[in-house]
Order: C-alpha cells, then structure tokens, then sequence
C-alpha cells in the first residue's frame, strides 16, 4: 500500500511508539539504545520528567498568542540564554533552517544599514549542511542537496574546509560574512581546530567581517561545553542554534552581538510560531538542566571515556573502521566498509546509530545517557564490528 507522506526520506524499517531515557521501544516491545538522538534533539533523553512537567504546566495555562505581544516565558527563555553566552539578542524559530535563514539576512541587512552595499557574500565550507531551504542549500553548495532545485540564489561561496589561505585572499569588499560549523555534522562529525576557527575570527576582525557560527547539532551541550566554540576561545557575532534546545519539541534561535544584530529593525524579520509559550517553556527546563552542576563536565567525562573505547575498536578492527573524531557526545566512526552496513548491523543488535558524510557513522546518544548504557552500546559495537569482519 502507497504511504500518503512524500517519499523524501529513506525510512529504516522501524517504528517506534515509546521511549524511556535512551531506549526506544516498538508496538512489539522491542527495546533499542538509541545512539541518535533523533539526530542531536533528544539531548535529556526520552520522557523527561522535568521537560514533561514544563509542557504539562503551560499547556494548561496558554498555547499561544502569536509575537503581536509580549510572551513573558520567552523573555525568560532569551534571558537565561543572554546570561550565559555572548549574545546580546535573541531571536526565536522553530529549526534550525530558519536559524540560518535569521542569521544570513541579519548579516546582509548589518552592512546595508551601514552603508556597505556590496557586502553581501557569504564564505561558506565545502562539506557543510546549514538545512533545506533555498538559501541553507545555496549556502551548502553541495551537489546532492542543490541537483533540481536550480537556480541557486546567489551570494555564496564555498572554500575548502580548513584552509585559511583562500579566505585571507577573498576580496573584504564584497564579504559581509564566514558561516561555518564549528563541527561539521551532516558532513562527517569534522571539526574545524582551533588554528582554523581563530584564524577566521581573526581575518574577520581584520576585514570588516561578520563570523557566524552554526552551532545546530554542535551546540546545547553536546561538546561537552554550552557551545563548541567554547573549546577555542572565540567570539562570535552570530550563533544558529536548533534541535538540542527544545529537548524533542521543536524550537530554535539566531542568537547576536548588539552590533551584529543592530540591523534588524522594527518590522525587518518575523515568525508566527517562533518563541511559541510551549517550545521556551520547555527550552527553559532544558537549560535548567545543561546548566546545572556538574552537567557539562560529566558530558566531557563520557565522552572521552568513550571516545577511548572508539579508538581501541578502531585499532581491533582495521578493516571495518578507519578512525573516530569528535567530541564530547558528538562522536563519528569514518568507516571502511560502507557506513550502511555499520548500521544495518546495528538495527539488529538494537542500537541505533546515524549515518553522515565522508562515509561516518554517528554517535550521539542523549547527553544524560548512564555509564551503564555507553557500555552496552560498546559491547554492540564490538559484536557487530565481529561479525563484519567475519562477512557475515
């Protein structure tokens, strides 16, 4: 029987109708480590007790008004985000698209207020993914996400990641900004080093350029820092953030310098649900808990920790994996063997893994997962990375 839904995803044969902390179960009671996180989203878990408390209660008292007023738990969500970033400002979507899409025309709309009409081209990185709109592909470059949808809109350029020499020679007269993913996600769990980012923020200081950062899958915790471009030192002007914010209920931000975000006017960018009570309500509680003692820390501490059984698996089997990259619980298996059937393998061990780019599985479990389950998803990794290496 044909699915009514456009068949634009290649769905695993999988459904799930329950979740608990990092498993998932199906409508058969079968149980699955869930690895993924619905891709970086589900950074508390399934079924958080405190995120399920938050929604429960604003529910009961408002849904929505729309942006037309002042949303009080908004102002306390953006608040708790001022206090504990660079941002100055903040500006709420609903994914990480529209993140993108806030932080383009805020840097394009910068320079115009100020007179540099010409600056309007963005330094993008080849094996980025910034979502799926018409300027997040645009922006992307790459073939398998622009084949069909031309034309392309203008104003960007993609540069090899990591080289910083073809960035020092771009031409600052026609460069409003560099957009990058500290991480790179979708194209491999790559990330930038610390030489490569400072140099851009360094260039950019140099020539009048706005540095945003995507940190959509990076962020909320996932480095084991708030953002991963803590690690480095820098400071942004620009921050997309989406997925782990909302804890699974969708919500999202462009987060700002006062100077950076100084063109955005009254009436200049709008959302009908962006900042909705229910989405901030919930993204308070998630803050509540990234930020509380001893959380970032113990997502470092994991993640090195697994990080060390990643490499020892590597080293075991050389015909199967190649090396791990990442950090704290954004971790990546660059595979030998197609990365497809590194998670095949995985389904019927019940683990769930991701797959990206440069042929990498990903690991991005929920980042409140026990010890207890790291292990036994490193045990899954081990059986399945046997019987692979038997050509089974």
């Amino acid at each position: 029987m044909a699915t009514p839904i456009l068949e634009t995803y290649n769905r695993a044969p999988l459904s799930f109708v329950k979740g608990t902390g990092s498993w998932l179960e199906t409508i058969n009671g079968d149980r699955y480590l869930d690895m993924g996180s619905g891709i970086a989203v589900n950074c508390l878990g399934h079924s958080n007790i405190d995120l399920i408390k938050a929604l429960e209660k604003q529910a009961n008292l408002l849904w929505h008004t729309s942006n037309l007023y002042s949303i009080p738990v908004q102002e306390k969500l953006a608040s708790k985000l001022v206090e504990n970033t660079f941002a100055d400002k903040v500006f709420f979507t609903n994914s990480g698209t529209e993140s993108i899409e806030c932080a383009i025309k805020m840097a394009r709309k910068y320079f115009f207020e100020k007179g540099f009409v010409k600056k309007k081209q963005i330094v993008t990185f080849e094996g980025s993914f910034h979502g799926r709109s018409m300027a997040a592909i645009s922006a992307s470059g790459a073939e398998k996400l622009t084949n069909g949808f031309g034309p392309l809109l203008p104003g960007f350029k993609s540069l090899p990641f990591g080289n910083l020499t073809e960035v020092e020679f771009l031409d600052s007269d026609q460069i409003c900004a560099v957009l990058i993913e500290p991480i790179q996600g979708e194209g491999g769990i790559r990330p930038c080093g610390k030489e490569f980012l400072t140099g851009l923020r360094k260039i950019c200081d140099e020539k009048n350029i706005l540095l945003i950062l995507d940190e959509i899958q990076s962020g909320i915790g996932r480095s084991g820092k708030f953002f991963s471009y803590e690690h480095y030192g820098v400071k942004p002007d620009i921050v997309a953030v989406a997925k782990g914010i909302g804890g699974g209920f969708p919500l999202g931000c462009c987060l700002a310098s006062t100077k950076a975000a100084s063109g955005m006017t009254l009436g200049s960018h709008g959302s009908t649900f962006g900042g909705n009570p229910l989405a901030c309500a919930v993204g308070i509680a998630v803050l509540n808990q990234i930020f509380s003692d001893g959380f970032l820390s113990s997502v470092r501490e994991k993640g090195m920790k697994f990080f060390k059984g990643l490499e020892a698996l590597v080293l075991k089997n050389p015909t199967v994996f190649e090396l791990v990259r990442g950090r704290g619980l954004m971790l990546g298996l660059k595979c030998k063997v197609d990365n497809s059937i590194v998670i095949e393998k995985a389904y019927k061990k019940k683990l769930l893994l991701v797959p990206a780019g440069d042929n990498v599985v990903r690991l991005l479990p929920p980042l409140n997962i026990s010890e207890k389950d790291l292990s036994l998803a490193m045990e899954g990794l081990k059986s399945l990375t046997f019987e692979i290496g038997k050509g089974q």
